[in-house]
């Protein structure tokens, strides 16, 4: 109606009343007139108010009761008609609020008699309520007189007006309170209400306002009449059911708690009237059992009626709701009965509409709390709150063991077949069976049980379905399944309600306050912030006791529900619900630090996951401890937690092996199992922070569903579906296919998400995964089996994640990962390496705050690992190790900084037997440092990466790794060299403060060569290293690394300070030495068949003998290089000459070693260090301006600090005698140093060439001879040596050198070398050896020659030495026991592979013929020295010409005799004077018979010669006998007065000898071709006479001599011709022997020369008688002529015309007295 009170609704309501009374009294003219008349002085009545009055409504309602009365009349007359009309005026002047009190005491009772007779009932009732709702005039006895009518007229006849008198009854009874709350409104300004205690006694309604006491007294009556009492104040009330005041009940309580809860009048109602009363009637309900027999108990029950108990129960809920406070203990009762009407025994109905009340209660988590902290939490009172819900599980439980319907035991018979619905199921209720127990409908199905799960509410709200049905009077039948779907929903709601609201409480805790973790809740209040108010402190400690309280009394009973309804759900919503709850319960308890009802919920999802019975120790053990025997008492009844049933009837959505050490068999997921796994999935991610020591179980579980399910881990740790290795393969439906992706990729984020956890439960995390995982380790022990990568994988996962707090769990991760490492199983190990290299190269590679550059121990920690890995043997994990390390390099190389170290030594770990790729892979790291990364590296880890480098090099697994690394190590010292001076200055700095360290701490300073300055112990570490690489087995390695090491020395020593050269000596390169020395010295004579694979060995080196020789060589060529070119640097250092003496040492020993290689190689050193310029001294210096340059300028104090020391690079000759003349006190050695030296190179050399050249003693195939090669520089060696020793060379030093010369020409050569050494035996020529010692004793006598005066007693020596060589021409000395072959029997042309080398001896001819012209020429030089007069020289050299000239044709070669007489003929020109000159000393007395041996020896030679000789050298050879014969007459027949008479009688016997050419006597006619020495003879005889007719005789003796002589002479003629003539007589004609006729030519010869002779003689020097003998011949001569040969005419023809001359006529002569 639009508002009442506008002037047009005030006219329009005058114009209505008008109009309605005249209809009355137009209905009223005939029947009732007075009605009639009423209405017409009603009109009038109206007219005149409106007229009269401005406030027309007001004097309306002043006169109410009189503009009322004419309806009132009309109602009187009780026909329809008429009543109608006035009610509905009546009602019209109502709406308008124009009636008054009094007026309406009549309305009302008016309708109370309209009541009484039955009429227009639906017209009362709308009439009382339009009084009743537009105004509040009515009060009292009016208002109770109203509602009593509206209650009579609900129990008529008429179905309709019951009903709507119900209606009205309702909406009068609101109406009353409703006014009563409006009052309270007016009156709350002037007295605010006071909220009453519980324990109120007040009954008094005197103090109640009217509304209030109206109110009052109508609910007082209401819980009169339920009760079946007397009403005190509706007052006429004929009947009344329990139903609807119970309805009415509820509905005030439920409307307007406030009332009850601000007046105490009110409240006492309540506990007085209402509680009591609900009790009493619950009675029959409690006392009830289903299946009992009245028989059995002594009083008949009363049988629970629905619709009483199910408005009890809607009573009971809204005190519950509205007035828990104040009835705190009747409400313990009514909540202890709810419980109790969920039992067993109870009729379904009822069951079902008490679960329906507690759903309401479940829906109201403030309530719950309430009754927790009322009840659970009082010492002494019922454990209300856990109750509840223990009674919700055991009645859920109740349903599943008592199948509701059909044949319990057919039900169970069912077994596993289709026990889906059972048999009450209507037809068309969609059950169809999909295979066997596939059910289309949501249900649940357990044993057997099968309930659908009905749709009930929406979620949160407790829409009740038989609370509701207040028209019910009959139990209604409780379809299957309901009350589970109930009870199902109030457990949600309960779970939701619950956490919700405690979680919220918690969060504004949180915010204002520290986070409390696990288990410190009991600390909880000490650590709040101490400034905090204490109240809110006690109130904080206060919620959080009653959250705990809420939690501990619910989760044992809500778990063993859900795990029961989690096993038995068959549809996935309501898993779905199920798994959710679970999920909050556990992160609720989890986030209280409830660690026991936590672990417990987890463990229950947990089991769901995993398929049925399966063996998972974890969840096992820990709910055998957590959830004691897994029974819960609820009600002293034991409710067991049920294990999952195998026979759950679910779709199967993958088959795989179980994660165990023996799997048997297959196992199956079913979808629900993969719905719990996304739950769990989910727990952890959400509510990981909280979830502490479980996450062991959580991951157990996932790794056992990733396992089952074939996930395996790929990069990073993610997991990814792969197929199983071994055992049957896995086999997935293709939906859970499609679910794979997505829970792996939960499963990463899952591990992602990590990285929101607090430290504490990170560290939880890690710690179950290191559990995992040694769990895992242990199943893999012992098989070869794939094993579980789960924990391994998400290790890395979340130490990726967590990069940027990696400090905090890096020990523990990496140290699981280490152990993981080392497992036996292959796979496992890879997995550890994979994570652990991925998550350090992450680490190193993550922008940390602050960077690594800065936070050096965060990177040394991220580094560590890496190293530690170095301690695990298995390669492949070595291999990870290294790739790691490159790729670490390749990316972090610029930046490692302090990390050298580590890294470094990750690749000098690698051992030599670790295989062949590891130490590729890591010496591909060595190469990428040493190429790229040296100047980014301190310098304190040069000495590392040195030291990798050089244990590369030993690595004997791969020969071009360790020639590589070697290569490097010279790579490094390049480096070195250019960087030196940032290099040193580095270095220093650091010394400086490793120094201080070590003082502070008080000990040495520990480091490799520590007094060296640190920049030259990197270099001797450097040569350390490759020293060590000089000896290793292998050749090509010593090699390489020898001429590194030599190389880097010579290129880079200077940069070395001078006192550390020392080291360098003594060290390194003696050191070396002497390990080569040694090593070669023992190194095998076995053959090697080949180098490896197909290579070839050359048989220079198919020995590891000969391979030693060469490093041998190798090393002494290095060390001696060294000693020559840096002299200058080491001579001033204080042990030059025990250096030297050790160096000699060496070089002998190499030299005398059985290898031709190494003692040649020897020498050669050897030659070397001997031609070192010794440096320049004082005295010699040049004046240079170098050298007056003050020298600190040049290269600062020598023995001062290094750091001042520049780093010069040049060798330049002003450097060096900077370098030693220091204006130190002078370094530079004196001269008797340097002489000390020499003899000591001397003393070498005498040893060496002694014991190298001396012949063994015993011969066998294995004796060795010293090559030709070396004995030759061995010679040549000598005159370097003697010029420095020339000045204190002593005669028994040249002895010893001459045993030396003479033993080194005396060896043979093998047959094999010989053709190589030797020139064919026809060419004349020196062998290389032989012009050595013929150099070195021309060397000796020069020096002798301008010597001083006593060097000169030396010559003979040298001559005793040459002439001993001359005899070689015809007597080749004898080596030792060796049997020699001459040269030309050799059969090295045609050498015989594998025969034993035969000796050689040498062609010693032209050396012993050049020794002879030596000997001629230093003769000539020196014949007349005192040593050589004295010494015999001359005679001594006599003696051994006479050889070859005795041997004459059978000299080995020709020219050798031809040699010796001319050598002969020029010595005894040059001698003979001298001899002459000292004939009186006796001198040469024993010189003259061997002189005469050796001419007639000569002359007269025993040798024949060859065949083959031509008339022209026949003649050439007579020419030489001649110039004997005219030196006999030139040199020594003049001075005969000067010579012994001996020997002249023995030259003039000889020649008279030569005079006439007797042949021997044993002629045969072979020898025809004898040819006659014409000349010699005629020279003999010439001589002969002209000596014995000169005029120079002196003496007669001689004069004898010359006459006898002649005598013999003529007198042989003779004889010869008379035999001549009778052999001629006698032989008739036949020719005489060949020899005779040459005899008795020569003869004849002989005669004509004499008388040539004669006549040139001076004719006072011819004996008479001699002429008397020649001419005595004549007549012999004149026989001769008839001989028949031609020749002897010829001959005989020239013998005959000198007689010409002898005919003269006689004259008579005195013959001067002779007789």
């Amino acid at each position: 109606m639009s508002c009442t009170n506008s002037p047009e609704a005030v006219k329009k309501l005058l114009e209505n009343m008008q109009s309605d009374l005249r209809a009355l009294s137009l209905e009223c003219k005939k029947k009732f007139p007075p009605v009639k008349e009423a209405a017409e002085s009603g009109i009038i009545k109206v007219k005149t108010i409106a007229a009269r009055n401005t406030e027309i409504l007001a004097a309306l309602k002043e006169n109410s009761s009189e503009v009322v009365q004419p309806f009132l009349m009309g109602c009187g007359t009780k026909e329809p008609k008429i009543t109608q009309l006035c009610l509905a005026a009546i009602q019209r002047l109502m709406s308008h609020e124009v009636v008054s009190e009094t007026a309406a005491g009549n309305i009302i009772n008016m309708l109370w008699q309209l009541m009484e007779n039955s009429l227009e009932e639906l017209k009362l009732l709308q009439t009382v309520l339009v009084l009743l709702t537009t105004n509040t005039v009515v009060h009292d006895e009016a208002l109770s007189k109203a509602i009593v009518l509206c209650f009579r007229l609900h129990f008529t006849k008429d179905n309709i007006t019951n009903n709507t008198a119900a209606a009205t009854v309702r909406q009068v009874v609101t109406v009353v309170f409703e006014r009563m709350v409006a009052e309270d409104d007016r009156h709350r300004d002037i007295e605010p209400p006071v909220l009453i205690q519980g324990n109120s006694n007040r009954r008094s309604v005197s103090t109640l306002r009217p509304c209030a006491k109206d109110a009052y007294m109508l609910f007082q009556d209401l819980c009169q009449l339920v009760n079946a009492d007397a009403p005190y104040w509706l007052v006429g009330m004929t009947e009344m059911t329990r139903t609807f005041g119970l309805e009415l009940l509820e509905s005030v309580l439920n409307d307007f708690p406030q009332v009850f809860l601000q007046h105490q009048e009110f409240s006492f109602l309540l506990k007085e009237r209402v509680c009591p009363l609900v009790i009493k009637l619950f009675s029959p309900n409690i006392k009830f059992r289903q299946g009992s027999s009245t028989s059995s108990s002594p009083a008949p029950v009363e049988k629970p009626y629905f619709p009483i108990c199910m408005r009890l129960l809607r009573v009971v809920s809204v005190l519950i709701k509205q007035f828990y406070s104040l009835l705190v203990t009747e409400c313990e009762i009514f909540l202890s009965l709810l419980v109790k009407f969920l039992d067993a025994d109870k009729p379904q109905w009822l069951r079902a509409v008490a679960v329906e009340s507690i759903h309401r209660l479940c829906v109201q988590p403030q309530l719950l709390r309430s009754f927790c902290q009322s009840y659970d939490m009082k010492q002494h009172s019922t454990k209300v709150f856990r109750d509840i819900v223990n009674a919700l599980g055991s009645f859920i439980q109740s349903l599943f063991l008592v199948p509701p319907t059909g044949n319990p035991a057919a039900a169970n018979q069912a077994g596993n077949n289709n026990a889906g619905g059972p048999a009450s199921a209507p037809a068309n209720s969609g059950m169809v069976g999909i295979g066997a127990g596939v059910t289309l409908l949501p249900a649940f199905e357990y044993r057997g049980a099968w309930i659908p799960i009905l749709t009930i509410t929406v979620q949160g709200s407790a829409k009740a379905t038989y609370l509701e049905m207040l028209d019910k009077v009959e139990p209604p039948t409780i379809p299957e399944g309901y009350a589970m779907s109930v009870a199902f929903h109030c457990l949600l709601d309960l779970v939701r309600g619950i956490t919700t609201m405690i979680e919220g409480e918690l969060g504004e805790v949180e915010t204002e306050c520290p986070t409390v973790t696990e288990g410190a809740s009991s600390q909880s209040s000490e650590r709040r912030d101490e400034q905090s108010a204490s109240d809110q402190m006690d109130q904080e400690t206060v919620s959080r006791a009653v959250w705990e309280e809420m939690v501990s009394a619910c989760w044992c009973g809500l778990l063993a529900a859900l795990s029961l309804l989690l096993d038995a759900s068959t549809d996935e919503a309501a898993t779905e619900n199920i798994l959710k709850a679970e999920l909050t319960m556990a992160a609720l308890c989890g986030r209280l630090g409830l660690v026991t009802s936590r672990d417990a919920f987890i463990t229950a999802i947990c089991k769901g996951s995993l398929p049925p019975h399966y063996a998972l120790t974890v969840l096992n053990a820990t709910t055998a401890a957590t959830l004691s025997n897994k029974s819960y008492s609820i009600q002293g009844q034991s409710v067991m937690m049920i294990s999952p049933s195998s026979e759950s009837h679910q779709q199967v959505v993958a088959v795989g092996q179980p994660l165990a050490v023996q799997p048997q068999g297959t196992v199956m997921l079913t979808s629900k199992n993969i719905q719990c796994m996304r739950t769990l999935l989910n727990l952890a991610h959400c509510h990981g922070a909280v979830l502490g020591t479980s996450w062991q179980l959580v991951l157990a579980t996932l790794q056992h569903l990733v396992w089952i399910l074939g996930l395996k881990p790929s990069s990073g740790g993610a997991l990814k579906p792969g197929r199983a290795v071994e055992g049957p393969s896995t086999v997935l439906t293709t939906a859970v296919m499609t679910d794979l992706p997505v829970i792996s990729n939960i499963l990463s984020r899952l591990f992602e998400s990590s990285q929101y956890l607090d430290d504490v439960s990170l560290h939880h995390l890690i710690n179950a995964l290191c559990s995992l995982s040694l769990e895992a380790m242990d199943m893999a022990y012992g098989n070869n089996k794939e094993p579980s990568l789960f924990a391994v994988a998400k290790l890395l996962e979340t130490g990726l994640v967590n990069m940027h707090r990696i400090e905090i769990l890096w020990r523990p991760l990496t140290g699981h990962l280490l152990e993981v490492c080392q497992h036996p199983n292959s796979r496992m190990r890879e997995w550890g390496a994979e994570a652990l290299t991925s998550l350090i190269k992450a680490g190193l590679t993550f922008n940390h705050e602050p960077p690594l550059s800065q936070n050096q121990r965060l990177q040394l920690l991220l580094l560590n690992p890496l190293k530690e890995m170095s301690n695990i043997n298995h390669p492949d994990i070595r291999l990870k190790q290294l790739e790691c390390v490159l790729q670490i390099l390749q990316s972090q190389g610029d930046s490692l900084g302090p990390g050298w170290p580590l890294v470094l030594g990750v690749m000098g770990a690698i051992r030599n037997d670790q295989g062949e790729s590891l130490i590729r892979t890591a010496f591909q790291c060595l190469q990428l440092v040493v190429t790229d990364f040296l100047p980014t590296m301190p310098c304190s880890c040069l000495q590392i990466v040195v030291d990798v480098a050089g244990s590369f090099g030993l690595h004997n697994q791969e020969l071009n790794i360790s020639l590589t690394s070697i290569g490097l190590l010279w790579n490094i010292s390049d480096y070195f060299f250019q960087r030196g001076e940032t290099i040193e200055k580095e270095l220093d700095k650091e010394e400086a403060a490793l120094q201080k360290q070590a003082e502070e701490k008080g000990v040495p300073l520990n480091r490799p060569f520590h007094p060296a300055p640190p920049f030259d112990c990197l270099w001797l570490c450097l040569y350390a290293k490759l020293g060590e690489l000089c000896v290793d087995p292998r050749p090509a390695v010593r090699k390489s690394a020898g001429q590194t090491l030599f190389s880097t020395i010579g290129a880079h020593g200077t940069l070395l300070q001078h006192s550390t050269w020392h080291t360098v000596i003594w060290k390194v390169l003696f050191h070396l030495l002497d390990r080569v020395r040694e090593s070669s010295t023992t190194a095998d004579k076995e053959k090697i068949e080949s180098g490896g694979g197909n290579i070839l060995i050359h048989h220079s080196r198919d020995t590891a003998e000969k391979q030693w020789a060469e490093t041998w060589v190798l090393t002494l060529a290095g060390v001696a290089r060294i000693f020559n070119t840096r002299r200058y640097l080491l001579q001033p250092l204080g042990d030059f000459s025990r250096a030297w003496d050790v160096l000699l040492d060496h070089i002998q020993s190499a030299a005398l070693s059985k290898n031709n290689e190494v003692s040649l190689a020897a020498l050669k050193s050897f030659q070397e260090i001997l031609q070192i310029v010794s440096p320049v001294r004082d005295s010699e210096k040049p004046e240079t301006p170098v050298v007056n340059v003050p020298v600190p300028v040049l290269i600062g104090n020598i023995s001062g600090p290094g750091l001042s020391r520049p780093f010069v690079r040049t060798d330049s000759i002003g450097d060096k005698l900077g370098r030693c003349s220091s204006e130190q006190p002078p370094v530079v050695t004196d001269e008797l140093d340097d002489l000390k030296l020499w003899w000591a190179a001397w003393n070498t050399w005498h040893r060496t060439g002694s014991e190298s050249t001396e012949p063994p003693s015993t011969v066998d195939g294995l004796t060795f001879i010293p090559s030709q090669p070396f004995l030759t520089a061995l010679i040549q060696i000598f005159p370097a040596l003697y010029q420095h020793i020339k000045a204190g060379f002593s005669m028994a030093d040249l002895q010893k050198l001459g045993v030396i010369l003479h033993s080194a020409v005396s060896v043979p050569i093998s047959s094999d070398a010989s053709p190589f050494i030797l020139p064919s035996y026809t060419e004349a020529v020196l062998t290389s050896l032989q012009e050595a010692v013929l150099t070195a004793l021309d060397v000796l006598q020069k020096a002798i020659c301008v010597g001083p005066e006593n060097m000169q007693i030396m010559y003979p020596a040298i001559f005793e030495q040459l002439l001993a060589f001359v005899e070689f021409s015809c007597k080749p000395p004898q080596y030792g026991q060796l049997e020699t072959k001459h040269i030309a029997n050799a059969k090295y042309n045609q050498i015989q592979l594998f025969a034993p080398a035969e000796w050689v001896a040498l062609n010693y001819v032209p050396f012993a013929e050049r020794s002879l012209e030596v000997v001629v020429d230093l003769y000539q030089k020196t014949a007349c020295h005192k040593a050589v007069v004295n010494e015999k020289v001359l005679q001594n050299i006599i003696k051994t010409l006479r050889v070859p000239l005795s041997l004459k044709y059978s000299c080995p070669s020709e020219s050798t005799w031809k040699l010796a007489v001319a050598s002969l003929l020029k010595v005894l020109s040059i001698g003979l004077p001298v001899a002459r000159q000292h004939a009186s000393s006796g001198k040469f007395d024993s010189m003259w018979p061997e002189l005469a041996s050796t001419l007639e020896d000569f002359l007269f030679t025993k040798s024949i010669p060859p065949d083959n000789l031509s008339i022209q050298e026949f003649q050439r050879n007579e020419s030489i006998d001649v110039e004997v014969v005219q030196l006999i007459s030139a040199e020594i027949l003049p001075y005969a007065n000067l010579i012994p008479k001996a020997f002249v009688g023995q030259m003039m016997t000889m020649l008279n000898r030569g005079s006439i050419h007797s042949q021997p006597s044993s002629f045969t006619e072979a020898e025809i071709d004898i040819r006659l020495r014409e000349e010699f003879s005629k020279m003999c005889f010439e001589t002969l006479l002209q000596f014995s007719f000169s005029n120079k005789v002196t003496t007669p003796q001689e004069g004898y001599i010359s006459r006898m002589a002649l005598a013999v002479l003529l007198k042989r003629s003779q004889d010869v011709l008379q035999r001549y003539i009778e052999d001629e007589r006698l032989s008739g004609r036949c020719p005489l022997p060949r020899q005779q006729v040459t005899e008795i030519i020569f003869v004849l010869k002989a005669v004509s020369t004499l008388i040539d002779s004669l006549k040139k003689t001076q004719p006072e020097n011819v004996d008479g008688n001699t002429w008397a003998q020649v001419i005595a011949l004549y007549p012999t001569l004149v026989e001769c002529i008839t001989c028949s040969s031609s020749e002897v005419c010829s001959a005989l023809k020239e013998a005959l015309v000198p007689f010409k001359d002898f005919m003269q006529p006689p004259a008579s002569k005195v013959q001067n007295g002779e007789s």
